[in-house]
């Protein structure tokens, strides 16, 4: 192996076979449903549950809503909405 061929690979993000990855025809306020399985309210340390028509995280517990841009939860507090 080269030096080049050092430096090319090193500038290749890691790619490992366990990353999860969107599938590409998702839309971006929806979210991996892997990620409900792990996710929890960082207020309440409580469930999630998904609201597709809003593209939010339901935490009933905590009543906060957090938005998914892109695809990723914003799990902040000071971010979430609070809900009625």
């Amino acid at each position: 192996m080269t030096k080049q061929d050092a430096q090319q690979d090193k500038d290749k993000p890691a790619q490992n076979e366990g990353d999860a990855q969107m599938p590409p025809n998702m839309p971006v306020n929806m979210i991996d449903p892997r990620l409900l399985d792990i996710l929890i309210c960082p207020k309440s340390r409580g469930p999630l549950s998904y609201d597709k028509e809003a593209g939010e995280l339901i935490s009933k517990r905590a009543k906060l809503a957090y938005q998914i841009r892109d695809g990723v939860p914003i799990m902040l507090v000071s971010e979430a909405r609070p809900l009625k």
